[in-house]
């Protein structure tokens, strides 16, 4: 699949706001009113479906925890319900650059995954959102091992080469 196809969410329409066709929306950024700025080009699309459709922000405002949007060519209530469930996305190319230090779980997706000494552990797959902190899904073929993202076992994470080192506990990676 082309780059360009691979689209990044940034929001989830939750319903409409207002007799205009502005759109509540949950963020799905750190940055909602730096990514929502006025005129942004962006997606709206049905992942199940892959359905994709272009669309201009003309107005965003936060308000709570969620951001009112206004785009081109929504005028009514109606027009906005339509829209419910769908998400805001752009394209991976347009997304902000992560802050200093950080990454984004998709650009690490099938990094490999070692211990310090450089022993292979698997691939980096996925995000999974843990009770204390975010767990690491590291696929081992079949076997899917999960790393808690804390300094202490995360040594380096090194975005330009694809490659995560770990320093796990002893047992950790025979659950």
């Amino acid at each position: 699949m082309p780059m360009a196809d691979l689209l990044v969410a940034v929001g989830e329409v939750l319903r409409p706001y207002g007799l205009d066709g502005e759109l509540r929306v949950r963020p799905l950024t750190d940055r909602p009113l730096e990514r929502f700025r006025r005129r942004a080009e962006c997606v709206l699309w049905e992942p199940g479906t892959d359905q994709r459709r272009p669309c201009r922000i003309e107005a965003a405002r936060v308000e709570g925890d969620t951001v009112l949007l206004k785009l081109d060519g929504i005028d009514s209530p109606e027009a906005a319900g339509a829209l419910r469930g769908r998400l805001l996305a752009v394209d991976r190319e347009d997304v902000l650059p992560a802050p200093a230090g950080t990454f984004y779980p998709w650009q690490m997706q099938g990094a490999r995954v070692e211990t310090g000494d450089g022993r292979v552990v698997g691939v980096f797959a996925r995000v999974q959102e843990g009770a204390a902190q975010d767990l690491w899904v590291v696929q081992d073929g079949d076997r899917e091992l999960l790393i808690p993202a804390v300094a202490e076992i995360v040594v380096d994470v090194n975005v330009a080469e694809r490659r995560i080192v770990i320093d796990p506990p002893d047992g950790l990676l025979e659950l």
